[in-house]
């Protein structure tokens, strides 16, 4: 199930910064026609995509996405949030329901609305959008990491149920990346249109998971290992 890029039609959500900009960029590039889904169309500001109204959270918002843009072959599930802060000792868990609610009730809205739209345009593929913290955690970022492995567990029951419609779903990994996500992180930090290119890569050779840097390579290694190695 490999995809020509040159020849698709990608939806991007939160595709106004950070990532989700360096993939509407690279893909106008490669030749894609590309609609840049943000909660503000205004704030889309790359040359080339057509900015879409989408708020991921809302149904009524990503049905009316999914109906107006029939031609869509390529979704990719970029939208997310992050809040820090222990989730047992916090005063309240509204953060942690932003998070669920962004992370992982969004993409799945958006592959919900837009699987029959894939379908009847041959199949296509979905890219999700998940971290090396779908595989390790610690307490100052433990409801951001739990969102990420919901939402992987959530790829990897998507790719088993779209394989039939000829759909590929595609999970990616990655550290920390120089966003506005991460400004305020000390740490080594990738760049998102090296990120960008991987995943380009993956959908044309029909891959169905990226592991973005040393860090979620490293990570995926220790799976294996005792648990006390998953939490930093």
């Amino acid at each position: 199930m490999s995809i020509s890029i040159d020849q698709s039609t990608v939806l991007v959500t939160g595709a106004n910064r950070g990532l989700g900009k360096a993939f509407a960029e690279a893909l106008v590039a490669a030749g894609a026609t590309v609609y840049a889904g943000a909660r503000d169309p205004g704030s889309v500001t790359t040359p080339g995509v057509t900015a879409v109204r989408l708020d991921v959270t809302d149904v009524e918002s990503v049905a009316a996405a999914a109906t107006a843009l029939g031609d869509v072959t390529v979704v990719i599930n970029n939208a997310g949030i992050g809040r820090s802060g222990s989730l047992l000792a916090g005063d309240s868990l509204d953060g942690f329901r932003d998070e669920l609610e962004t992370n992982v009730v969004g993409p799945l809205n958006v592959t919900r609305a837009f699987a029959p739209v894939l379908a009847a345009n041959g199949g296509g593929a979905v890219v999700n959008i998940l971290s090396a913290l779908t595989w390790m955690t610690s307490p100052q970022v433990a409801g951001y990491a739990a969102t990420k492995a919901a939402l992987w567990s959530l790829t990897n029951a998507a790719r088993g149920e779209l394989r039939e419609h000829g759909t590929l779903v595609v999970g990616v990994h990655v550290g920390y990346m120089d966003t506005d996500m991460t400004a305020g992180v000390d740490a080594p930090k990738s760049d998102p249109a090296d990120l960008v290119v991987q995943v380009i890569e993956a959908l044309e050779k029909g891959e169905e998971e990226v592991l973005g840097d040393e860090t979620s390579r490293f990570v995926k290694t220790v799976l294996t290992g005792p648990p006390a190695q998953l939490v930093l």
